[in-house]
C-alpha cells in the first residue's frame, strides 16, 4: 500500500511490554527474512516504555527490552533538557514511517505526533492497537484529519466509519480474531507437537497473500469476516505446511493434513421440518 517495503520502513512501537516485544520480534525477524541482518532489523525500531525512548542505561529497562534499546550517545541530542526522550522527540529526529500503540493509554498519539509524523512521510502507517476502545491510543477519524487522508490505519478497537474525503470509509480492526481460527485448525489438523513463531508467522504471511489492496489499493486494508471461513481454511493450511516443515507434524505428509483438515471442519447443516396437524 505505501510502496515502501517491510525492511525498509522505520517503525516506533508504543509501549514496550510482552505485546509490543512480541510484534517488534516478529515484525525484526520478517526482516531478517528478507536478507536484512539482525543488527540492522533491530535498528529499525524505536521502542517507547513508560520513562519515553528506551536507551541502553535509561530508566527501569528490562534485559527483554535492551535488544531494542537505543545508543545514549545517538540519541543524545534528541532530549529536551530535564525530561526524557519523548514520542514527538522521536518523530522529530528518527522520521518513522510507521507507528504502532500498544500501550492502553488514550490519546497517545497527540495531534502533535500525528501532524510530525505525516509531514516527513508521504503514507504513515498508523495502527493504535489498545483495546478497549476508550483506551485506543487515537480514533481512526482524528488520524485521518491529521494527516489530510494519507495515513493507513488499521485499530485494535471497534469504530464508526470515518469519513475521507466525503465518502464513508470502514477502518478494519487489525485483530488476531482473522487468524486464530485458521492457526489454531492448522495446529489441530497437523497434530502439531508444539506450536512455533515460524507457524504464527506463516498465518501472518498468508493472510497478507489475501488481503484486498493486493487487487484494488483502493479496497480495505483486510477481507471482510464475512469471508472468515474461506480465510481460516487458507491459514489452516498454510500453518499446517509449516508445521511439516519445521518437523513439528504428526501427520504423513500434505495430502494427510488436508485430510485432517476436512474432517476436522463443522459444516453447520439445518434440516427442514414440517410441524405436524394437531400439534401444538
Amino acid at each position: 500500500m505505501t510502496g515502501v517495503p517491510l525492511e525498509q520502513q522505520k517503525i516506533v512501537v508504543v509501549g514496550f511490554g510482552t505485546a509490543g516485544i512480541g510484534i517488534t520480534d516478529l515484525l525484526a525477524q520478517l526482516m531478517q527474512d528478507k536478507g536484512v541482518p539482525e543488527r540492522e532489523a533491530r535498528s529499525r525500531f524505536y521502542a517507547i516504555g513508560r520513562y519515553g525512548l528506551v536507551t541502553e542505561n535509561g530508566k527501569d529497562v528490562r534485559p527483554e527490552q535492551l535488544p531494542y534499546a537505543r545508543n545514549d550517545q545517538e540519541v543524545q541530542g534528541w532530549r529536551q533538557p530535564n525530561r526524557e526522550i519523548t514520542l514527538l522527540d522521536v518523530m522529530r529526529h528518527a522520521k518513522p514511517s510507521v507507528l504502532i500503540g500498544v500501550s492502553g493509554q488514550a490519546g497517545a498519539f497527540t495531534e502533535g505526533v500525528v501532524r510530525e509524523m505525516a509531514r516527513n512521510t508521504v503514507r504513515p502507517v498508523i495502527f493504535p492497537l489498545s483495546n478497549p476502545t476508550a483506551r485506543s491510543e487515537a480514533t481512526p477519524q482524528d488520524l485521518v484529519d491529521w494527516t489530510e487522508g494519507r495515513a493507513l490505519i488499521g485499530t485494535g478497537s471497534p469504530f464508526e466509519p470515518v469519513s475521507i474525503w466525503g465518502r464513508k470509509v470502514r477502518i478494519d480492526q487489525t485483530n488476531n480474531s482473522y487468524i486464530f481460527p485458521g492457526l489454531a485448525l492448522g495446529i489441530v489438523a497437523s497434530r502439531a507437537k508444539r506450536v512455533t513463531d515460524t507457524m504464527v508467522m506463516a498465518a501472518a504471511k498468508e493472510l497478507a497473500r489475501l488481503v484486498p489492496t493486493q487487487k484494488d489499493k483502493k479496497a480495505n486494508l483486510l477481507p471482510s469476516l464475512s469471508e472468515s471461513r474461506q480465510l481460516s481454511l487458507s491459514i489452516a493450511q498454510a500453518v499446517g505446511r509449516q508445521t511439516i516443515q519445521d518437523g513439528q507434524a504428526q501427520v504423513a505428509g500434505e495430502d494427510s493434513l488436508n485430510r485432517e483438515l476436512q474432517a476436522n471442519i463443522w459444516e453447520p447443516v439445518y434440516v427442514p421440518y414440517e410441524r405436524k396437524a394437531g400439534t401444538p
